[in-house]
């Protein structure tokens, strides 16, 4: 099979929305994905998926931990400008947890601990350890077939 009708194939998994992002010497950087999934309850693990040549990827392996915010409907400016979707600079004005970045108003904002990681393809696996939590209420936005959505 060629790369695009598996990626159309991956597209038809409805996915949440996610911001990834890090603090590198005081500096948050942060990216797009929906590569993000619950591992374990105990101890409490999370997996993300970054591209191998990703910027992330240097990043979270030089701090060796990472945050995650679930995107909320309203959210969608804010996936497209980490995702490069908007070309304009754009400042995000972040709210810190654990000394590492979040997106304000998230549903969630978790914090992890760099557990383990495996380069599996071209992509690097982290696990991570969730060091802290907040949840909001509100719908969350998806991604289906290579487009935002809202399920509310």
């Amino acid at each position: 099979m060629d790369d695009r009708k598996f990626r159309n194939a991956m597209g038809k998994f409805a996915t949440g929305v996610t911001i990834i992002t890090t603090s590198v010497n005081n500096e948050a950087h942060g990216m797009t994905a929906n590569a993000f999934m619950s591992v374990s309850l105990s101890p409490k693990l999370v997996l993300i998926s970054i591209g191998e040549k990703a910027k992330m990827n240097e990043y979270i392996k030089e701090s060796g931990k990472f945050a995650v915010s679930i995107l909320s409907e309203d959210q969608q400016e804010m996936s497209m400008i980490f995702a490069g979707q908007i070309k304009e600079k754009r400042d995000v004005d972040f709210k810190w947890m654990n000394e590492l970045p979040v997106i304000d108003g998230a549903l969630v904002n978790l914090t992890c601990n760099v557990h383990n990681s495996h380069v599996e393809g071209d992509h690097t696996l982290y696990i991570g350890e969730v060091t802290d939590i907040s949840l909001n209420d509100g719908n969350p936005l998806s991604f289906f077939e290579g487009q935002y959505k809202n399920i509310s």
